[in-house]
């Protein structure tokens, strides 16, 4: 099957689905969706089995390793564990799993992964800064009209729309 006859899920008909399962999550555990602090949990804890002392001085993640607690007891690690699994169903169910890299025709394989591992470290380290990826800003803050959740969308949408323009020749 070609790319081009991949069919995907009505973006209406997700997005609907997505505002369902906020929803329910405000009204079953009283709080809505997010992930980096999941990821900084796995991280804590992976440093705090390497490092003990290092994880136990850092200031960023003492407090997920002092307080005696495992820091993967939180709901948060659950979730990525439920949306990488529930991807990977879909992916299943839709024939779409295999190995592959995405890239426009003017950029290598190596370069595509350059620009990833790069967006990458620079999203991990805005989403730490800005205390929360954009599912939890966007999405949950959104939802409960925090000020400061749009106006980390509006300058998400903003900076991408930005930079969109320099690296158009790279996808097309």
């Amino acid at each position: 099957m070609s790319e081009e006859n991949i069919k995907y899920m009505n973006p209406y008909l997700a997005g609907i689905l997505l505002g369902v399962v906020l929803f329910g999550s405000f009204l079953i555990f009283g709080h809505g969706l997010g992930a980096s602090g999941g990821v900084a949990s796995v991280a804590g804890t992976a440093l705090n089995l390497i490092a003990p002392s290092h994880a136990d001085h850092n200031s960023y993640l003492a407090h997920l390793v002092r307080n005696g607690s495992n820091p993967l007891d939180t709901w948060l690690v659950f979730e990525i564990l439920g949306v990488a699994l529930g991807g990977f169903v879909s992916g299943l169910l839709a024939g779409r799993v295999k190995l592959q890299t995405l890239k426009g025709p003017r950029i290598s394989v190596r370069t595509r992964w350059a620009f990833a591992l790069i967006g990458g470290a620079i999203a991990g380290f805005g989403v730490r800064l800005s205390r929360g990826c954009t599912s939890g800003q966007a999405l949950s803050g959104g939802a409960v009209l925090s000020a400061g959740s749009w106006a980390f969308m509006f300058a998400v949408f903003g900076g991408a729309y930005a930079v969109a323009y320099f690296v158009r020749k790279l996808w097309t």
